[in-house]
């Protein structure tokens, strides 16, 4: 299963409005940047746990972004654990500096990423892409106020979560193709694995430009001018359980609030 697939369901979170799901997740990522303190970080995992269990989706998905860039989170840890801090090291060597300080720091942002990171997965997953570009242009809509381009912005927003996906069976594709022709994605030697990620990034980005000079294409060739002219889904009114929702999302963010100013 690709990450940023939709997966049909019947769940609680599939019911939800995507204005909800999508006003729920910056609440509790902007809860998540600000906490401060194990109890705000703790309460932040629980919620998780709930949503993820709610949603119904394969517990496969919850361990995915851990997996597949296990590498990228260990080299946050790393970053921070040896340079965020010089004070009363345990460990020093060089420009080498382990302290408690960044041993913490590099576990909190470490769980920012992967909270972040499945948090958009069981968006992406739960929410088909129209609900999300329909969301998207709903919430932006105050921005016309200032003469922002709100239609043009939830299309390249909405092209853009639609890439995703197909960029990433494309590069799945490539690295067999690449492993093949005597790639060593899995070597023990830093420069033969480097040579083969540089094979699999180049024809990644070829064909990404590829696909937007054909999506650009097909685009002016239906008449595509803006995206002002075009007709929009239509959106209903919020149920009583979006609301609901919406409320345990709003109290959430001033619980992280509370316990990050009472324990410190």
């Amino acid at each position: 299963m690709t990450q940023g697939h939709y997966i049909n369901g019947t769940s609680l979170i599939h019911s939800l409005d995507a204005r909800v799901k999508l006003a729920c997740l910056f609440l509790l990522m902007a809860a998540l940047i600000a906490a401060s303190s194990l109890y705000a970080h703790a309460l932040a995992l629980l919620v998780l746990i709930v949503i993820f269990m709610l949603s119904a989706l394969p517990l496969k998905l919850f361990f995915l972004p851990l997996l597949r860039f296990k590498f990228f989170m260990a080299l946050i840890f790393l970053m921070n654990a040896f340079f965020y801090s010089t004070e009363t090291p345990i460990f020093a060597w060089g420009i080498f500096n382990l302290t408690m300080e960044g041993i913490r720091q590099g576990g909190k942002i470490s769980f920012n990423v992967f909270y972040i990171m499945l948090m958009a997965d069981i968006l992406s997953a739960s929410t088909a892409p129209m609900e999300i570009t329909a969301a998207l242009g709903s919430l932006l809509r105050p921005l016309k106020l200032v003469r922002l381009p709100v239609e043009d912005i939830a299309m390249i927003l909405s092209v853009a979560m639609r890439f995703i996906p197909a960029l990433m069976d494309e590069a799945a594709i490539i690295r067999k193709a690449q492993t093949a022709r005597g790639a060593k994605f899995e070597s023990k030697k830093l420069r033969e694995r480097a040579a083969g990620f540089l094979s699999l990034i180049i024809p990644v980005f070829v064909s990404a430009f590829r696909r937007a000079d054909e999506l650009a294409t097909a685009m002016e060739a239906r008449g595509y001018r803006n995206a002002r002219d075009r007709t929009k889904k239509e959106i209903n009114p919020l149920k009583w359980q979006d609301l609901l929702a919406l409320a345990i999302g709003i109290l959430n963010f001033f619980t992280q609030i509370f316990l990050n100013l009472s324990f410190r």
